[in-house]
């Protein structure tokens, strides 16, 4: 129909933000984030900085390492858990798991 006032020919195509995968971590960049390491290691900072091989570089980072025991005397399973601030830190991409804005505890 001519001269019809139809919406969706009045859309406007929106930017889209994210296209690859990288985007996402592309869009975290100054804020905070959650990184899943190999080895039971976590950690929480702010992203400075990244590549493709998802090296990074992290600022005021909590790194949580989670290690197994086992108790001699009765052979149960102990898990420990042990924290560190770290001003700055570089993080090689092979190691990582996981990224995602921070957890809420």
């Amino acid at each position: 129909m001519e001269g019809s006032n139809n919406r969706e020919d009045e859309e406007v195509e929106q930017p889209v933000l994210v296209e690859e995968p990288l985007d996402l971590i592309r869009l975290s960049l100054d804020e905070k984030i959650y990184v899943k390491m190999k080895r039971n290691r976590e950690l929480r900072g702010v992203l400075h900085a990244f590549d493709s091989h998802l090296n990074m570089i992290l600022g005021n980072v909590e790194e949580t390492v989670t290690t197994l025991e086992i108790d001699e005397e009765t052979y149960e399973e102990v898990y420990k858990t042990t924290k560190r601030t770290i001003p700055m830190l570089f993080i090689r991409g092979d190691g990582v798991i996981l990224v995602s804005p921070p957890q809420k505890d």
